[in-house]
């Protein structure tokens, strides 16, 4: 059975925010850890499962404000494995996809400091399981591309969500996209994206908060959507969401779950 281990730190994915969705291997190493450094988004359901003896901190942001910065969290990282704790760097979601785990590791390698990144279930395959949408088809979508509307503070260059046109046959899952969706819908027409090319913006997906909206690139200028943690889906997958062929039932699956944004506000 896997149990934390002294010296060592453990990146571990806590998935979209349900419970039930981490890995046996990432339920153990909470409860066996000595130092758990969270990030914010991580819910008060996951961190219960930590040892009640465990040091427990939120490492991670509000509103975009930082309460430490990088380099001090890989400092306490370091500072705690090297005084023989074992360490759990719990990041929402998966912590290789857009969690800034390059550059813990980083700093983990030249330190000297051993380690291991147990995955966790990203936010886009949550969210295609909640609305119970394959985000692949064999009819509709054989590619599917990642891609992050949120930069590196000290890059000034940052590119648009998208350039080149969208391939018909892919996904374009897009984390952190912002609140600005005309430049979205912009950015993404400017790139050759079809106007009638269905998308959908989901707002804390998989939890009992998760909302969605959808329609075609033509009118997501003026789509309502749902408070961060955000995601952007759009490409022929989607389709079904755009006319409404969704069963009722995909509300019950996620609890407060609404059909469309624009019905609440």
């Amino acid at each position: 059975m896997t149990r934390a281990e002294s010296g060592k730190v453990y990146l571990v994915g806590a998935g979209p925010g349900d419970p039930e969705l981490l890995t046996l291997k990432a339920v153990r190493l909470l409860e066996t850890a000595d130092v758990v450094f969270h990030d914010d988004l991580v819910p008060d359901e996951v961190l219960a499962l930590v040892h009640r003896h465990a040091l427990v901190t939120s490492v991670g942001k509000r509103c975009g404000r930082p309460r430490i910065t990088q380099a001090g969290i890989h400092a306490l990282m370091i500072e705690s494995a090297k005084a023989g704790q074992s360490v759990v760097r719990l990041k929402q979601g998966d912590p290789l996809v857009f969690g800034r785990a390059a550059e813990e590791i980083a700093a983990l390698r030249a330190a000297g400091i051993d380690f291991e990144v147990v995955p966790g279930v990203t936010a886009a395959f949550a969210a295609g399981a909640a609305l119970q949408l394959p985000l692949t088809d064999r009819k509709s979508a054989s590619k599917l591309i990642f891609a992050t509307g949120h930069h590196a503070a000290d890059k000034t260059d940052a590119a648009p969500l998208w350039s080149g046109p969208l391939p018909e046959d892919a996904t374009l899952v897009v984390y952190m996209p912002g609140r600005d969706t005309s430049r979205i819908a912009r950015e993404l027409a400017e790139a050759g994206v079809s106007a009638d090319m269905p998308c959908a913006a989901v707002s804390h997906a998989a939890t009992a908060r998760q909302s969605y909206a959808a329609c075609r690139l033509e009118e997501f200028a003026g789509l309502a959507c749902g408070p961060a943690p955000l995601l952007l889906l759009v490409g022929r997958a989607m389709e079904s969401l755009v006319v409404g062929v969704v069963d009722e039932e995909v509300n019950a699956v996620v609890g407060e779950a609404v059909v469309g944004l624009n019905a609440q506000e």
